[in-house]
């Protein structure tokens, strides 16, 4: 009996990982205190695999911020602003390089494959110096050795993490980041050699590049990598896991090729094609990792169907070859089902967060050896049992309704440019107007007074009267500072999310489902359970109640139907497609209302469309025309006069530019400034936009405050290439997470930015005529 986690979820069950790195950066703790709760985070999570009777514990998989960053350090590829004079990397630089500081600028923050987590993208170039200065992967191993504990270390593999990097600023971007290959294993030896004299047995090394499309240069560089590898490793168990899809034929041949290697991970919840290869050959000897318990999900796991899938596979790899495993790292779920005391307990049955996903890959591992629990696998068949037959999932005028979708495209019937004109002549905006994404910030009283609403330790009135004072105070400072379009501040929203998911049927609330997407930010998914619809206005009040403040635009406040399902835990006994249509009809009906309370600016975020886009070009397609499609439905029916904005933050958007436009919004903000302006070049390679852009000019991720030349140098660069009559003026992302002290500092400057180039426009007109 064999069992193996691929990683864990680091911020402990009560966010402790959170309010220790927060307090760490607002200097109310020392860095001694952060480093013990890490400890303890650590310490409670290998003794709960162990005392589950996991073989292989993963070690080196808890971070202050992402792994990604982590290997950065520990390979010393620190980029010069920083000011870094080599040895250990300490928190300065750590977090500097992930946050910035007040005088650089933070690195890259993208989407981690097509989840919601996210990673600090490596800036890399032909002149980086590379070195150990970093042993953090040894030092945990070390501490869990010391539990008793002999873990499996984990580190992002070599050619994984050169394909997940950039270019540095100032580098060819034709640079060739595999060449660096011979340059970085030299380090990796050094940590293995390390790992090896600590006692460590196995070394488990992330590829999860691997389930994406790769050409035969980049497979190359496994093989080379670890035949380069091979020599240190002899000694070691050696795993490679990779996950979050099927490998493709190509790759899974590259991989089982490698002599160096002993296991191989896969995932077989999103990757069932990979089944297939397995079944066609597997190396003899080689011990197969099978991830047949769902890391990214919380539903329970079908226990006799994975156990007939494990049996399976050990007929086809051999008897005590077969080690049960998660798909990927429990990092992507919720951390432990019994801190839910109030969640109904009918739907609480169908869950499993990590801590019981541990202990079902027990299970299945005690079940395939012989040691099958009956009571245990009966209670999953009749919870699995009371899920399929709940009343509660279905509703048929919801499914009869999305059916009466089909053979419409629901575009707006008039094109882009006509609406923007008509827009125009009643919101009369100046050129390059000021926005701001939607949430202000989320300060201490605003957050007690929404948890004693929700404990009823304060009345429905009081709350009412507090968040329309709030919303005052932030219509009051936009005036001030003299933004052209305004929002209310989202006061009443503790996420964009869980907001509406509280709102729509067919969805199910946590009170600590917690999941880490970066550093110390953390998100808690609505479970959607069954089939969606809305049954009330969710957003009018405020809105309406904003908009009476101001003659200024006030922008009305949604999350799209994209968005909502992406950042949710979406039910798996249907079509992801047929959920998300569902949740578009939803947002539709409060777009018509928000239109008929006077409302003549709506957006509608779709920060996560491109966190969907499927690992693999051949179903990207199916992907992009579902959720366009879903994300026109909510709008189709507005008014030429309505504008309606979308907004999207932190991914590579360059590869979908073409659905983004067939989105057909009237405005779109985009995240800009921190990915070193990467959107600017498409339209720089000839795509032509007609509506109105704002790339965000300025990164909120970070405390930094960007000075007024800065901000203006950046709307000049977007000038180069986009037209001054579609350009907007916008940060990056809304502004929950930064203090008023950032926030109104950054928002004089962007305002004076725009202000400044407005005036210079216009006196270059004044001087042609």
């Amino acid at each position: 009996m064999a069992s193996h986690i691929v990683g864990y979820p680091r911020i402990g069950p009560k966010r402790e990982l959170k309010f220790s790195l927060e307090s760490f950066w607002d200097g109310k703790s020392s860095a001694e205190e952060l480093q013990q709760v890490a400890a303890d985070l650590r310490s409670a999570i290998w003794k709960q695999m162990a005392e589950a009777g996991t073989k292989y514990i993963p070690s080196n998989t808890f971070s202050y911020y992402d792994q990604v960053l982590d290997t950065t350090a520990m390979l010393g590829a620190v980029p010069a602003r920083y000011n870094w004079n080599g040895g250990e990397i300490g928190f300065d630089v750590y977090f500097s390089m992930a946050r910035g500081n007040a005088s650089v600028p933070a690195m890259e923050l993208t989407k981690w494959f097509d989840t919601n987590y996210h990673y600090i993208v490596p800036e890399l170039g032909p002149d980086v110096k590379f070195s150990y200065s970093s042993h953090k992967a040894v030092v945990e191993y070390k501490e869990a050795k010391v539990l008793g504990i002999n873990t499996v270390p984990v580190l992002v593999g070599p050619v994984s993490y050169l394909l997940l990097s950039k270019p540095a600023k100032g580098v060819d971007k034709s640079f060739s980041l595999l060449s660096l290959i011979d340059k970085i294993l030299p380090v990796y030896r050094k940590v293995v050699v390390d790992l090896k004299a600590a006692g460590a047995t196995w070394v488990q090394f992330d590829e999860p590049t691997l389930v994406k499309d790769l050409d035969a240069h980049q497979l190359q560089a496994f093989t080379h990598a670890y035949a380069e590898l091979e020599s240190s490793l002899s000694g070691l168990n050696v795993l490679i896991e990779t996950y979050f899809a099927d490998i493709p034929a190509e790759a899974y041949k590259t991989l089982t090729s490698l002599k160096a290697v002993t296991a191989y991970g896969f995932d077989i919840v999103r990757g069932t094609k990979t089944l297939d290869l397995i079944k066609q050959g597997f190396p003899s000897g080689k011990f197969l990792f099978a991830g047949v318990v769902d890391g990214r999900n919380i539903w329970a796991n079908n226990l006799a169907s994975s156990l007939n899938t494990l049996q399976a596979l050990e007929d086809i790899v051999g008897t005590d070859k077969v080690v049960v495993s998660t798909s990927c790292s429990l990092l992507h779920t919720a951390v432990d089902l019994v801190n839910e005391t109030k969640l109904d307990q009918e739907i609480k049955s169908w869950l499993s967060f990590a801590a019981q996903k541990v202990v079902e890959v027990n299970a299945l591992a005690k079940a395939l050896s012989g040691q099958k629990d009956e009571v245990y696998f009966s209670a999953n068949a009749a919870a699995l049992a009371s899920r399929k037959s709940s009343p509660r999932v279905t509703n048929e005028a919801v499914q009869k309704a999305v059916a009466t979708l089909k053979g419409s495209n629901h575009r707006r019937v008039t094109n882009v440019s006509a609406r923007l004109d008509a827009q125009q002549k009643k919101l009369n905006l100046p050129i390059l107007p000021t926005t701001t994404i939607g949430s202000f910030p989320q300060t201490a009283d605003l957050r007690r007074v929404r948890r004693e609403f929700k404990a009823n330790k304060i009345s429905e009135e009081d709350y009412i009267r507090f968040i329309k004072e709030e919303i005052n105070n932030v219509v009051k400072l936009q005036e001030e500072l003299g933004i052209d379009v305004l929002v209310h501040g989202e006061p009443e929203r503790n996420d964009m999310v869980e907001y509406f998911g509280e709102q729509l049927s067919g969805f199910a609330f946590t009170a600590n489902g917690w999941v880490q997407s970066y550093g110390s930010r953390c998100v808690k998914p609505p479970i959607i359970y069954g089939d969606v619809s809305r049954p009330k206005p969710m957003t009018v009040f405020w809105s309406s109640t904003a908009q009476s403040l101001t003659k200024r635009p006030m922008k009305g406040m949604l999350t799209g139907p994209v968005t909502i399902l992406n950042w949710s835990f979406v039910r798996d006994d249907q079509p992801r497609f047929e959920t998300c249509y569902q949740i578009a009809l939803a947002i539709k009906n409060e777009v018509d209302d928000l239109e008929n309370a006077g409302i003549t600016v709506i957006q509608i975020d779709e920060a996560a469309l491109r966190e969907g886009l499927p690992l693999r070009k051949s179903e990207e397609a199916f992907y992009l025309n579902w959720a366009v499609h879903s994300f026109r439905i909510t709008n189709c029916g507005v008014r030429d006069t309505t504008q309606i904005h979308t907004h999207m933050c932190y991914s590579n958007f360059n590869d979908i530019i073409h659905s983004i436009i067939d989105m057909d919004a009237d405005v779109i903000t985009i995240e800009n400034s921190r990915s070193d302006e990467k959107l600017l070049s498409v339209f720089r390679e000839g795509v032509k936009y007609g509506a109105g852009i704002g790339p965000g000019v300025y990164d909120i991720h970070s405390p930094r405050i960007p000075p007024t030349d800065e901000i203006a140098e950046r709307i000049n660069k977007m000038l180069a290439v986009v037209e001054s009559n579609i350009l907007w003026v916008n940060p990056d992302c809304g502004l929950k997470t930064r203090k008023y002290t950032e926030v109104k500092p950054a928002l004089t400057n962007m305002v004076a930015a725009a202000k400044l180039i407005r005036h210079r426009l216009a006196s270059a007109i004044n001087k042609s005529m």
